[in-house]
């Protein structure tokens, strides 16, 4: 009998040691739901549309806001708590908004379904559901996520790119999140949508070398150069600011991208042949757009039992 004990023994180890790896690895489903809370998708849809309709800026805003909380220690809806410091970091202060949106989806998916839908899973699947809104396209959103207990204000600084970034820069911090320089091309292209303040844009506008000369003549005239008129906004896309569309590509091949972080896109350098590529491919922009937000989405989420499932987005239960 010890004999057989002793064989056995190192089996049953590998088993349970391959259970609680497969059960630390858990992934993300799109069913995660279904039986859950069967009603989860259409209900933050509906409160979507609803924000979008009254406000069709809200839908970049949205995206950013996604955006903006996977790059800062994954997915976890850290950005939305109020107390957590993130949204008083520097790329996020007076800069994203939407917040109030994703309090309301939450608040109504909380009347279905109460404690069982994270803030996480509701700013992927409202990012989603603000690019159908306008126009873009849509995607299979995976959930599962569970909600941050802090913010991480430090890794904001770090992490998010900035508005003057150069191109190694955007594709070094893309690339410590698992995504491509072609998924940060395809990303970038969310700027078809949304505005930005004159903060952001005015060093190019009067000192950049790689801009058209009547764009930067059209923009100096709501953004001066001693900063008095720093909070005004421009469309980040001249053409068509409230659509999605591969507009966005167009503007970079002509030299009239609004941010320098947008132009060097297109400078000379090795992304210029995937700008050209989705200026003369709308399907496939919106392909690999859709495709780029779904890994995305896939950044370090929380799992099973880390964290929670907050109540109210903007705080720890």
């Amino acid at each position: 009998m010890a004999a057989v004990k002793s064989f056995h023994l190192p089996l049953l180890i590998l088993v349970f040691a391959g259970l609680m790896s497969a059960s630390c690895h858990a992934q993300l489903s799109s069913t995660y739901y279904d039986h859950k809370c069967p009603n989860a998708l259409s209900t933050i849809r509906t409160s979507i549309r609803t924000a979008v309709s009254k406000e069709r800026r809200m839908a970049a805003s949205l995206l950013r806001l996604h955006f903006h909380d996977c790059f800062v220690h994954g997915c976890d809806a850290s950005i939305l708590l109020k107390d957590g410091g993130e949204r008083e970091a520097a790329p996020n202060a007076n800069s994203v908004r939407g917040y109030e949106v994703i309090d309301n989806a939450k608040a109504q998916v909380e009347k279905v379904c109460p404690g069982v839908v994270s803030c996480a899973d509701i700013l992927a699947i409202a990012a989603r559901d603000a690019s159908v809104a306008v126009g873009g396209p849509s995607w299979t959103v995976k959930l599962g996520r569970r909600d941050s207990t802090s913010g991480y204000p430090a890794q904001a600084l770090t992490d998010l790119p900035g508005f003057d970034a150069p191109l190694s820069e955007l594709i070094s911090k893309f690339d410590k999140k698992g995504l491509s320089a072609r998924d940060m091309v395809a990303l970038s292209g969310a700027h078809t949508l949304g505005q930005a303040r004159c903060s952001t844009f005015r060093d190019r506008i009067y000192n950049g070398n790689n801009i058209d000369a009547g764009f930067a003549s059209t923009r100096q005239r709501k953004c001066a150069i001693d900063g008095s008129s720093d909070s005004n906004l421009a469309p980040l896309d001249l053409v068509t600011p409230n659509s999605f569309d591969n507009n966005y590509f167009k503007n970079l091949m002509r030299k009239k991208g609004l941010l320098a972080s947008d132009q060097v896109l297109y400078s000379g350098s090795s992304t210029d042949s995937m700008v050209s590529e989705y200026s003369r491919n709308p399907a496939l922009f919106k392909s690999d757009f859709a495709a780029a937000m779904i890994r995305m989405g896939d950044i370090d989420p929380l799992m099973n039992s880390e964290g929670q499932i907050r109540k109210i987005c903007s705080a720890v239960n």
